[in-house]
């Protein structure tokens, strides 16, 4: 039986598959039309699985093609000489392969000649390709049709040494722009890392002749042909609702969408005849949400990388007003080359998906804060837990009554929280306070981003109900009013009646509001809450 694949490269005969039909049509046009194509995307993303499905379409259709499967990974720390050297070697086994996988083998004459090549620097393998292109189209090879064209692919092509990537490039780029036979006809490039990013002398890049390929995340109805495909061998069917949340909650991300389904069919024990549903989903993305695995491990150590992420990622995540985008800004193009933000339709950061939203402010969120011990008052006796009715529903009201007063019990202590920007700290806390309590309850609380910036909408699932909390900063009466809304069409959109609205306010002169009002068809409790500026003057 097949899984759901998450360690390494995807195997179709192994794993569930997307097919991706559309994309690979593309991808194969490029290269019949002799592009050097390059795909520099954030790791897991499925480029490796991409190429080698498209190229194994190519050549299963039209023989009369090369391809040559290279990986550079090992090599980033090689010298000019071992680096040609290992290529040469990689190469010479790729086109033995190729051969074996025909049925045949090289000629004695293109035998003879590898063996005698040796690659020491960039021309001589500019020479070396043009005599290869001489012995491939020929009729010598016993029950194979002459290769006309030859197909290099090169993985992990960031790991390519420093000393060697500008003359690299330039050789290849005048194989391309040759009058004569081109070899390589056609290139596929792939990498986390761009080329501009890869030219480490800033010069303009040596490789103006590449053509972007961008390998979008996987749609919803790529997403439903992947679990139709586990419903086919299996029998266990998803809901609907629960593909249709699993594509919004990862945003399509392949690693994500997969993860996702391997803990629901391979480590909850859900007997295989029953349906998968929310109430599962919501086990499945819980677990999620504490992972270790490595794509969340890749998101920590990227965010973690610059102190300044965290400003820019919280700035995109509270304000409405956004984080214009600016492809000239060093460091939101690494935050994109890790996978992590993107250039939103209106130009706009957004965070890729709700799943990262949620992780990253995790990461930033203090262990401890230092105030759990006046989340109540010390009179009552009040917990967590006492905001439950004797009917299992959530008293969201007083909850959220009793975090404003928190805030007011805390005073300038709110601004000794550790390693939090004194701007976001409301956030925080308002999160960690909830976060607290949906554990303590046994509720879910989902991130429910709509453009990926600007609000955070709290989904907790509770017995079957939903409670949505929006929160954000203070950006003026305008941004106010338009987010109560927001909110009002997005509490219809999930047939809520009732929603809440924590606005943090600070501004030197905060005007604290609570209010409740009728919002079209539903009702908001909204709250207005001072952000404590400065500690009091010593006296």
């Amino acid at each position: 039986m097949r899984r759901f694949g998450t360690q390494g490269r995807v195997r179709p005969e192994q794993h569930y598959i997307v097919s991706r039909t559309e994309e690979i049509t593309d991808f194969i046009n490029r290269i019949k039309e002799g592009r050097y194509i390059v795909l520099f995307a954030p790791r897991q993303t499925g480029k490796t699985t991409f190429f080698r499905m498209a190229l194994e379409t190519l050549t299963a259709a039209d023989p009369t093609y090369f391809p040559i499967q290279l990986d550079f990974q090992t090599m980033r720390n090689a010298t000019p000489a071992t680096f040609y050297d290992q290529f040469y070697q990689t190469v010479c086994i790729q086109i033995e392969s190729v051969f074996q996988k025909c049925g045949s083998a090289p000629s004695k004459a293109l035998t003879e000649f590898l063996k005698d090549t040796t690659l020491t620097d960039a021309f001589s393998m500019v020479m070396f390709f043009r005599h290869l292109a001489n012995f491939l189209d020929s009729d010598s090879h016993k029950n194979v049709p002459a290769f006309k064209r030859v197909v290099l692919l090169i993985d992990e092509f960031d790991g390519i040494p420093k000393t060697v990537v500008s003359d690299f490039l330039y050789a290849l780029r005048q194989i391309y722009l040759s009058d004569e036979m081109q070899c390589p006809y056609s290139m596929g490039i792939v990498g986390v890392k761009n080329i501009r990013q890869l030219d480490y002398d800033r010069s303009i890049s040596p490789f103006n002749i590449q053509d972007e390929f961008r390998l979008p995340n996987f749609t919803l109805e790529q997403v439903q042909e992947l679990f139709a495909q586990y419903t086919d061998e299996v029998g266990q069917a998803f809901a609907p609702e629960v593909t249709a949340a699993i594509h919004k909650q990862t945003a399509g991300q392949p690693f994500l969408v997969n993860r996702c389904a391997q803990i629901l069919t391979e480590e909850l024990d859900i007997p295989k005849t029953e349906t998968l549903t929310m109430a599962h989903f919501a086990k499945a993305h819980r677990r999620l949400l504490g992972d270790g695995n490595t794509n969340i491990d890749h998101l920590r150590t990227n965010v973690r990388r610059d102190r300044r992420f965290e400003t820019i990622l919280l700035q995109i995540a509270s304000y409405d007003s956004g984080v214009r985008f600016n492809p000239d800004d060093d460091l939101m193009n690494e935050l994109v080359t890790y996978g992590v933000i993107a250039e939103g339709t209106d130009g706009m950061c957004e965070i890729v998906n709700p799943i990262y939203q949620h992780r990253i402010l995790q990461i930033f969120k203090p262990t401890f804060n230092g105030l759990e011990n006046i989340y109540f008052p010390e009179e009552t006796g009040e917990n967590f837990i006492d905001y439950i009715t004797p009917t299992g529903q959530l008293e969201m009201e007083g909850l959220l009554n009793n975090f404003q007063a928190f805030i007011g019990r805390a005073g300038f202590r709110i601004l000794q929280v550790p390693d939090t920007p004194q701007e976001y700290v409301g956030q925080h806390l308002l999160y960690a306070y909830l976060d607290h309590f949906v554990h303590v309850v046994g509720a879910n609380m989902f991130l429910e981003v709509q453009t990926g910036r600007g609000k955070m909408d709290l989904l907790i699932v509770h017995n079957q109900r939903k409670y949505i909390v929006e929160t954000k900063i203070w950006e003026g009466d305008k941004y106010y009013q338009s987010g109560k809304k927001q909110l009002a069409a997005y509490l219809k959109s999930e047939s809520a009646a009732e929603g809440y609205y924590v606005v943090f306010d600070h501004r030197q002169n905060p005007e604290p509001r609570k209010e409740t009002e009728k919002v079209g068809d539903v009702e908001i409790r909204s709250y207005v809450i001072p952000v404590v500026q400065k500690p009091p003057s010593a006296v």
